[in-house]
């Protein structure tokens, strides 16, 4: 089934919110202190174009610089491609059909906001709980 959704959503807005990703990605990479900006939006990009069977895990010890990384990101990218979520949520909730895509679309609208500081995991990493590797570091 997550095949079934993954491949819809990849004609109906994955491609798109995938391509807005590398636009920000390859801007981010043109200067060298923005590169792990960069990073992330090729991350997310690869995530926005098969969500459906992986979720993102935020790593509690990523600390202040992630943080200001963050901040950052919101100021010069996220915002945008959070409204790109959100719009293609909107749409798609309109119809009964595209509701789990919607609210797929909602979840990466948060993550498109924050995304330093997160992995993406399969959701069987979640569901049996596994620590992230960050988290069998400090313990």
């Amino acid at each position: 089934m997550r095949t079934i959704g993954n491949v819809l959503w990849f004609v109906l807005v994955g491609w798109w919110l995938a391509l807005a990703y590398l636009a920000a990605g390859v801007v981010a990479c043109l200067l060298v202190v923005t590169i792990p900006f960069g990073i992330a939006s090729f991350r997310l990009a690869g995530y926005s174009l098969w969500p459906f069977g992986r979720t993102i895990a935020h790593d509690r010890y990523a600390g202040v610089p992630s943080l200001i990384g963050n901040v950052l990101w919101i100021a010069l990218f996220g915002w945008w491609l959070a409204l790109a979520h959100i719009a293609a949520g909107v749409a798609m909730i309109v119809t009964i059909v595209g509701i789990p895509f919607g609210f797929a679309s909602f979840k990466l609208a948060v993550a498109a906001l924050v995304p330093l500081g997160a992995r993406i995991v399969p959701l069987d990493a979640v569901a049996y709980g596994y620590p992230a590797p960050s988290q069998l570091a400090h313990r």
